[in-house]
């Protein structure tokens, strides 16, 4: 009776279940895997709630590509950053998720393929499978920093790829695209006709100083690009369910691009119009919780540091984002970490499959968590991986 595209064991898996065996028990658990800013104890600015005191948001004038106001408040957002875009390259969604829809319907056939990148959000398998679309897989190696592997991506290439997907900077490795890799990218993407979709959500959130990452994809001028963003994570504001895509490109391919963007946007309307009208409002006020998670990142990266120093735990190079990856002992597998730091010492962190790492043990820890939660939950990750530890 139902559609094929439903194949995933929707059952709760090990840590999940444990999870709630402890909760049930009334054990406190300090959760180090904290992605939701409107949880993490930030202050919003009053400014947010009086962007809505619009009173043009009663009325209903649907515009596939996005009402042109808030299209010019997400171009301000992009000069802001050195990156001048015209609103005729805009295109507003309810969502990146809503985004990355959009783009596999614009650019692929059922049964043609999308490469992302491994280790990764765990998001792609789920958006590609809803719109028919194949994903195929491309290394990210670590040589004491990340760095795509470029002869790997171009051997996993098909005569079905349609598009290469980056997420700048990466979720969980915190890694940034660097210059020469674009580079590398953009001309094979030209030369095999494929899309680059570029997901730069964690754009605004540096943890390392200096030039080496790209600016937004935005600038790409030789092949089809697509860059992907939204209030969710530059403004701490998930619940606002406002995303975009900027197209970039050969001016012709990216004319038609959005016409048919537009098509498919038209289609759904998905984007209110209050989160329209408040945007530009947002987007300003963002700024203050924008600030405060970049403090409480960087703050919490040094203290992780700080608390390891000298453990047998190790945190991987990381430039940007919300999330560092642990490097532990591989005495035990990912799940039994896990498993034994909630059971042991009420501590959630997140196995590194969950993203895709080749290989173990790692452990994915949010940088944004709550400074007190945060260290002394990690304070008590070094004591569990001390007691392992032979």
């Amino acid at each position: 009776m139902f559609s094929s595209r439903f194949h995933w064991d929707f059952r709760p898996n090990r840590l999940t279940q444990t999870l709630e065996t402890r909760r049930r028990a009334g054990a406190r658990i300090l959760d180090l895997t904290e992605s939701n800013p409107t949880r993490a104890g930030l202050a919003y600015p009053p400014e947010i709630l009086r962007a809505f005191e619009d009173p043009r948001m009663l009325r209903y004038e649907p515009a596939p590509a996005g009402l042109s106001e808030a299209r010019q408040a997400v171009a301000s957002y992009y000069a802001a950053r050195g990156c001048p875009v015209d609103t005729s390259r805009i295109l507003l969604t309810a969502s990146t998720s809503e985004a990355y829809a959009y783009l596999f319907k614009l650019l692929c056939n059922p049964g043609d393929q999308v490469l992302v990148p491994r280790p990764s959000y765990p998001l792609f398998d789920f958006l590609a499978n809803m719109e028919s679309v194949e994903v195929g897989r491309y290394p990210l190696s670590y040589h004491g920093e990340w760095a795509i592997d470029m002869e790997s991506l171009a051997a996993t290439l098909s005569e079905r790829t349609r598009a290469v997907v980056l997420v700048n900077p990466n979720n969980p490795t915190g890694s940034y695209v660097k210059r020469p890799e674009l580079e590398a990218l953009v001309r094979l993407a030209r030369e095999r006709g494929l899309a680059l979709i570029s997901d730069e959500v964690f754009w605004d959130y540096p943890l390392l100083a200096g030039d080496g990452p790209v600016n937004a994809l935005a600038e790409v001028e030789d092949c089809l690009a697509f860059s992907m963003s939204g209030l969710s994570k530059i403004a701490g504001l998930p619940q606002m369910k406002l995303g975009w895509i900027v197209v970039s490109g050969p001016q012709s391919l990216r004319t038609e691009a959005m016409e048919k963007l537009e098509w498919i946007a038209d289609t759904y309307l998905s984007v209110g119009a209050p989160v329209q009208y408040a945007a530009a409002g947002l987007l300003e006020a963002g700024g203050l919780v924008r600030q405060q998670i970049r403090e409480r990142t960087a703050n919490n990266l040094v203290a992780a540091r700080n608390l390891l120093s000298g453990s047998a735990a190790n945190i991987l190079m990381v430039e940007g984002g919300w999330y560092i990856t642990v490097q532990v002992p591989q005495i035990r597998s990912e799940e039994e970490w896990t498993l034994g730091l909630l059971t042991s010492e009420d501590v959630l962190v997140q196995p590194g499959f969950f993203f895709d790492f080749e290989c173990e043990a790692f452990l994915i820890v949010s940088l944004l968590t709550s400074p007190e939660v945060f260290r002394e939950g990690m304070a008590r990750l070094r004591r569990h991986v001390g007691k392992t530890t032979p």
